[in-house]
């Protein structure tokens, strides 16, 4: 058994959806709630979107506290499940801690402008036309395609690698393993290219060639930057996040079931 964890203070955020708000009013006595501001750690009522959300919101005002989810949504990859039943505080004290580093996305514009974001599930590049996307990819400094014809590309985190890189045929990462998924979105040049798997302490970058014909978007999770002209991307680990996991329900175990799943 490792050692329990001991909040005294925690938030309860809840996600404007229906079941989220029932829940918040059954919850309401199951601990002395303060304000986000002033908690040690949070609970989260919502789906993963929400939890994405309370997270970014906590990156955004550099405050980073421990978040245990509740699933009140879809898919819940990074939440825990729901019970009516049983002592909140005693499934938080029992919780595992798995820490997760989001990437930093640096992102100039046609225009010059700098954009820096974090992603703690994907960045992609997406054409914004019909036309497909052109773009030269550098790891480290090296050029690895001289020209990647695509809808797009992304490079994901083990935490993100179930997501939207999955369904671009991507690889599911497990939460350990200190890796990325670079993963290319509808390639139509070099045909035979599917991604690659690089060391977490890998700096990529990307540059769009021909944007004013090919126009390319960047999106860090749930914000976007239009007219790329070049992204640099790479772990930001002096920003790391905290997810609390009931023994059993971790989010590494889910990591793996997903690999089986029909």
């Amino acid at each position: 058994m490792g050692e329990k964890n001991s909040f005294e203070r925690l938030a309860l955020v809840a996600s404007e959806a229906a079941r989220a708000q029932d829940a918040a009013r059954q919850l309401a006595d199951a601990a002395a709630w303060v304000p986000l501001e002033e908690a040690e750690a949070v609970v989260v009522l919502g789906g993963d979107g929400f939890m994405l959300h309370t997270l970014h919101q906590m990156l955004d005002d550099e405050r980073v506290i421990p978040a245990y989810g509740l699933n009140l949504g879809t898919v819940g990859f990074l939440m825990n499940r729901y019970r009516e039943r049983g002592k909140l505080a005693d499934r938080i004290a029992k919780a595992r801690r798995i820490a997760v580093a989001p990437l930093r996305m640096t992102a100039t514009t046609q225009d010059g402008a700098e954009h820096v974001h974090n992603a703690i599930n994907e960045i992609s590049l997406l054409r914004e036309t019909r036309q497909t996307a052109k773009i030269e990819v550098s790891v480290n400094g090296k050029v690895r395609i001289d020209e990647l014809a695509c809808d797009g590309v992304l490079l994901a985190t083990p935490a993100g690698s179930t997501a939207y890189n999955l369904s671009a045929n991507g690889p599911i990462l497990p939460l350990d393993s200190s890796m990325l998924a670079l993963t290319p979105i509808s390639p139509f040049r070099p045909r035979r290219w599917r991604g690659a798997i690089l060391p977490d302490r890998s700096k990529v970058s990307f540059r769009v060639l021909e944007p004013a014909k090919r126009p390319v978007a960047a999106v860090a999770d749930q914000k976007e930057v239009r007219d790329i002209a070049q992204v640099q991307l790479e772990i930001d680990h002096d920003r790391e996040l905290t997810l609390l996991f009931d023994p059993g329900h971790s989010l590494d175990e889910r990591i793996v079931s997903e690999q089986f799943a029909a």
